[in-house]
């Protein structure tokens, strides 16, 4: 019984951290938008990870005298794990480099949000790779929890 409530209080943890929606994974970070995107920054650089740009839309939002909550995306990649996926087929180069979109909601929580790679691979029928999305698919969530987790 103890192990079956454990379980359960476990998967409704999971569930209150993260969600997947239109294709997109989101988890709850446990960190402010620029801390969650300097975590992740330093992540992907650590793992050999080229970071191509990192975009503060509040920035861009406040120079043209609009407000928006902080928003950041983060735009990465590697092509040792992206030209595979070209391989699969290459109009999933339209989805390259990957993106993570750190962002707060309307309740002030922090979410970090990517490009769910069974989607990516539905969207362009991607079939015969299945390995390399399970690899792309376990390098994004352990990014993403690098950069969340508290």
């Amino acid at each position: 019984m103890r192990q079956v409530l454990l379980s359960l209080v476990s998967l409704f943890f999971f569930v209150s951290l993260a969600f997947a929606a239109d294709g997109l994974i989101n988890i709850k970070s446990s960190h402010n938008v620029k801390g969650t995107a300097d975590r992740l920054e330093n992540t992907l650089r650590g793992k050999g990870m080229t970071v191509f740009i990192r975009i503060n839309h509040a920035e861009g939002a406040q120079k043209v005298g609009k407000k928006l909550r902080p928003t950041e995306l983060v735009v990465f990649g590697n092509p040792k794990v992206g030209t595979p996926l070209m391989q699969c087929s290459q109009s999933v180069a339209i989805d390259l480099p990957q993106k993570a979109l750190i962002w707060e909601d309307e309740a002030g929580h922090v979410w970090f949000s990517y490009n769910d790679p069974r989607y990516l691979a539905k969207r362009h029928g991607i079939t015969e790779c299945v390995n390399v999305i399970k690899k792309i698919e376990k390098a994004l969530s352990n990014f993403a929890h690098a950069a969340t987790r508290p």
